[in-house]
């Protein structure tokens, strides 16, 4: 595979979180959903075949089950919500990716995570992966919501989530973001299809076929460098010492990549 004098198109690669970051394997996920579960049922009152169906019904209607609640006047605070459902997660479960550092510190282009999850979680899991200092900037709960604990009541401002066109508007915005030149890498079908129509490149990961709005599919966020190669074309110049610098990290990449399939 060689490496093209031509400019990368990719000036920011923005990557989710959850499920992006690391496999579905770690059973994490499953954890969030029980715990949601439990708040609705410790906090809100309801039974458990009710907070079940009331989990699946806010998340399809509102994006998270936070949002759903706020909307329907239940007077919860961010910061309640997310300790109670982060914070009895098996963080150890996460262990750490050299893999996936390896990759990302051979991208030399700007990185964010751009997660709906809280700051605290993000910075939890990214510590568990070994990756906390591979990232510029964490687009997260906090950064689309920033209005939120000033809210007098819960229905003052709704909470604002991928795949949410103007939470990725406040995102990009944020982060000072050209979406014409910037890749997206999220699991959600749904959050890939928003990132299309905001102008973003696009990358549906942990599946094998593409979904509306994708431009490209990954089983693993690892295959990356297989897959979209362009990430690491020459972004400066045509001079000879860099691009053989740049093939050199690519192929130590997919080297990597290899040794770990």
């Amino acid at each position: 595979m060689g490496i093209t004098t031509e400019a990368s198109p990719f000036d920011c690669i923005l990557f989710d979180l959850d499920d992006t970051l690391y496999p579905t394997t770690t059973g994490i996920d499953h954890s969030v959903k029980k715990n949601i579960e439990l708040f609705l049922i410790e906090k809100c009152g309801f039974s458990e075949t009710q907070a079940s169906t009331l989990r699946v019904e806010l998340f399809k209607s509102h994006g998270s089950t936070l949002a759903g609640l706020r909307a329907l006047g239940y007077d919860i605070s961010a910061d309640d919500y997310h300790g109670f459902v982060h914070g009895r997660l098996p963080y150890e479960a996460i262990q750490p990716d050299i893999q996936l550092r390896n990759l990302l510190r051979s991208i030399k282009q700007r990185k964010l995570i751009f997660t709906n999850s809280d700051r605290i979680h993000a910075l939890k899991v990214l510590d568990r992966l070994g990756i906390e200092d591979c990232f510029e900037q964490i687009v997260c709960f906090e950064t689309m919501n920033p209005n939120l604990p000033n809210s007098t009541r819960p229905d003052e401002f709704p909470v604002l989530l991928k795949p949410s066109l103007d939470a990725f508007k406040i995102a990009l915005h944020t982060a000072k973001v050209d979406p014409r030149r910037s890749l997206f890498l999220d699991d959600s079908t749904r959050n890939v299809a928003a990132g299309k129509e905001m102008g973003l490149h696009t990358v549906l990961v942990g599946k094998t076929v593409k979904s509306k709005g994708a431009d490209y599919v990954v089983e693993s966020v690892n295959n990356v460098a297989q897959v979209i190669p362009e990430i690491w074309a020459n972004a400066m110049d045509g001079d000879d010492e860099r691009i053989t610098r740049s093939k050199s990290e690519l192929d130590a990449v997919l080297a990597t990549a290899a040794v770990g399939a």
